[in-house]
């Protein structure tokens, strides 16, 4: 998509996902616990998406994607967890995937790719260097791609989890989500519809919204850090700018060391396994980048579990 293109996507899109991609996906868990704050302990609901199948929230957009294009064979371009979802998705409806993913990816997403049948091609460090042989691919074979957020039926299908938030924890009134590209907290942000907040998180080293909020438009940002492959995109997506910029507050940051402290906790205290991006949202709340306002209820996405190995 181009900035000067508009592409009209609302609940009743999320909704019509819903019903697509029931059936393929579990229904993750919720999990309450006391999260420890610069202001003392918060009272928080985990959602666990890290235990979805493929170990993140993906797989939601993966197959609402290939079910409704209907192509036999695709192509898509992510950091891992896009990819892992796409192999899945097409091994499980019977279609041929081409995956290209950074050299850099965790070898726990190749490794499941392959062994999904997909054929994976590993180019560059970060997802903007993989992103140009995907192109290169689409071009040559004919396949359409499969894109892991600037595509309606990606947001859409990332949106279900958002239905799922209001129906098993209609208390909550903030939700703490990681951004890379955008698609996950768009389709989150048209599911609830204002019925919560959502509060984006990013990366200090990958703030493509930040820097979208600060221009007014997405531009080309870094991809540096520990979950540069997840939440380093080249840039914020068109489409989730347009449903975002009016939807969420400001973008708040978070070091790596403060990601690797909430990886810690949720291994330590929860028993929980997230890598770097599913643990950046929650480091938002441990670390006081934000804070929750006066009787606010609580809500943090673990969006992924892939950790080849968690920090010492």
């Amino acid at each position: 998509m181009t900035l000067n293109e508009t592409v009209q996507l609302d609940r009743s899109d999320v909704e019509a996902a819903r019903h697509v991609v029931a059936e393929h996906l579990r229904r993750t868990p919720l999990l309450d616990v006391d999260v420890p704050t610069p202001d003392g302990p918060v009272r928080t609901t985990l959602k666990l998406e890290s235990l979805q199948v493929t170990g993140s929230f993906k797989p939601r957009g993966a197959i609402n994607s290939l079910i409704t294009s209907g192509a036999m064979a695709v192509v898509a371009c992510s950091g891992g967890n896009h990819g892992l979802a796409v192999a899945w998705a097409a091994a499980r409806l019977g279609r041929t995937a081409t995956i290209v993913v950074p050299a850099s990816a965790a070898q726990t997403k190749v490794a499941a790719m392959r062994r999904a049948g997909a054929e994976v091609v590993q180019h560059g460090d970060v997802p903007a260097e993989a992103f140009a042989v995907a192109d290169r691919l689409v071009a040559e074979r004919g396949w359409p791609l499969v894109h892991p957020y600037d595509q309606p039926a990606t947001i859409a299908g990332q949106g279900t989890l958002g239905l799922e938030l209001l129906d098993d924890a209609p208390a909550v009134t903030h939700w703490l989500i990681a951004v890379g590209g955008g698609g996950f907290p768009a389709g989150v942000a048209l599911a609830v519809g204002g019925r919560a907040e959502v509060v984006p998180v990013e990366p200090q080293g990958c703030p493509s919204l930040h820097e979208a909020q600060r221009a007014g438009h997405p531009v080309p940002t870094g991809a540096e850090g520990i979950a540069r492959t997840s939440l380093g995109p080249p840039s914020l997506g068109v489409l989730p700018w347009q449903v975002l910029r009016s939807r969420v507050g400001p973008c708040r940051l978070v070091t790596d060391a403060q990601i690797v402290a909430a990886q810690q906790w949720l291994w330590q205290e929860v028993r929980v396994v997230a890598e770097p991006g599913g643990a950046t949202a929650l480091a938002a709340l441990m670390c006081g980048a934000w804070a929750p306002p006066l009787d606010a209820r609580v809500g943090t996405v673990v969006c992924g579990g892939n950790a080849d190995a968690l920090p010492a």
